[in-house]
Formats: C-alpha cells, structure tokens, sequence
C-alpha cells in the first residue's frame, strides 16, 4: 500500500505589492498542489513600500477564498526556510527571457546550497504578463489608478500608503 504523499510548494517573492499576476499563479497552483504557502520575504537589501507584516497581512487577504493557501514571512536564506517548511519544491514566474534567465541562475544556486530542492516555472495568464510589482509600484507613487493590477484590499493599501507619503512631502 503506497500513501500519498501531501506535496507543500512554496511561492516565494518580496510581493511589494502582490499583484493580480501574482495572485493568477497562486489560484493556478492551488489546483495542483496539496498546500501553497507563500513566502514573503523580508528583503532587507531593497527599499520596500510595504513592511514585511503589511505584505503577509494582504497575501493573506487576498487569497482568503483559496483554502489551501497559507502566507508567511521570513528572513534569512529561502532554502533555509524551505527547510524549516519541509518542503522541496518552489513555484517562480516567468514573464519574459530576462526571468527566466534570472531564475535559471537562482535555481543552480539552490540546488548547490539544498539539494532536491527543485522549481516548477509558471507563466502567467496573458492578460498578466506585463504587469510587475516594480510597475504597480511607480504607477501607484505617482498617483496613477493601479486599481486594474491588483486586488481591491491592495489597492486601497497603496492609495493609503501615497496619500500618507504625499502629505509628508
């Protein structure tokens, strides 16, 4: 008698904002995976608009209708954390040959720091491909409409979080 094997894959990314791309490979993965759980990464290194707290708390928010999705935030190395997770196996978008280049890379370097820690590569949908946080972001501080790119509880966080950093300007 085999048991079946309950397959956890982890969606990591700094989602400064989680974006309506984002969310598209999350729904998707979910009906093939047992458990999704998205890894919010700290990111130290980069200037992001949302704390990590904020980012967990809408990742959660955002995918309330999708029972078999979980979110957390972590620091450190992600390997370190897909360790600590029990699992081994990551979901990455691919928007272009520019990601895919870079994600190549960073799947040989888990591989060297944790391996049979493998990555499955999802495109998004087409009416997904071009958004990214990076744009979502620039459009939102200069006081363009976002609302399309994101879910609404996002939406309303960036136009909270322009408004209160346009006052102290």
């Amino acid at each position: 008698m085999t048991e079946k094997r309950i397959t956890k894959v982890l969606y990591p990314g700094t989602f400064d904002p989680i974006t309506n791309g984002h969310l598209d490979l999350i729904e998707r993965a979910a009906l093939m995976f047992d458990e999704v759980l998205i890894a919010v990464a700290s990111s130290p290194s980069k200037n992001t608009m949302f704390s990590l707290e904020k980012r967990v708390e809408l990742a959660v928010e955002v995918t309330s209708h999708i029972p078999n999705v979980t979110a957390k935030g972590f620091s450190g190395l992600l390997v370190n954390f897909a360790k600590s997770e029990d699992s081994n196996l990551l979901i990455r978008g691919l928007r272009t040959t520019v990601d895919f280049e870079y994600e190549f890379g960073l799947t040989n370097m888990y591989r060297r720091l944790s391996p049979g820690l493998e990555s499955v590569f999802l495109t998004p949908s087409e009416q997904y491909a071009f958004i990214s946080s990076t744009i979502v972001r620039e459009t939102a501080i200069h006081g363009g409409d976002v609302a399309q790119f994101v879910p609404p509880a996002v939406n309303t966080a960036l136009i909270e979080l322009t408004k209160n950093t346009s006052t102290l300007q």
